[in-house]
């Protein structure tokens, strides 16, 4: 899926448009961007990180979902770079009885994405902002396993 996403407050947006929402938990994070006060500014994939794909044995750049400044409750303004995923990517890929091949995508999967997360921590430690990766408890309250 990719649709795309038109703000009610277009002055917070930073990035380029059209803002392509690549999946429904995307466009959710898009509406909630939006929509709270907290939030100053926000751009979809707008910083671009080097790192070293395990995978392809090379060097890439990660363009992680979002990014956005926000306020706390003591008006310090915050800035974040967004990840969003599925949480069961989040964790090593589990035995069981798959197809060579889906085992094989699910371990390149993770070990890219470990790659990326582990450039985008040493990013954001760097220059002072907060790397998370947001899935679908922290997007609709579901419990995961």
């Amino acid at each position: 899926m990719k649709d795309i996403f038109i703000p009610n407050a277009p002055e917070k947006y930073k990035g380029r448009y059209p803002i392509f929402a690549r999946s429904s938990w995307e466009k959710a994070f898009c509406q909630w961007c939006d929509s709270n006060l907290m939030v100053k500014t926000w751009s979809s994939e707008s910083v671009s990180i080097p790192y070293f794909d395990p995978v392809k044995r090379r060097r890439r750049r990660y363009y992680p979902d979002f990014f956005m400044i926000v306020k706390d409750k003591s008006d310090k303004e915050i800035k974040y770079i967004v990840e969003i995923k599925p949480f069961k990517e989040t964790l090593p890929p589990k035995p069981g009885k798959k197809t060579r091949k889906t085992r094989l995508y699910e371990k390149r999967t993770y070990l890219t994405n470990q790659a990326k997360w582990k450039a985008a921590k040493d990013y954001c430690k760097k220059i002072g902002y907060v790397f998370r990766i947001i899935h679908e408890g922290h997007l609709f309250g579901k419990k995961t396993k």
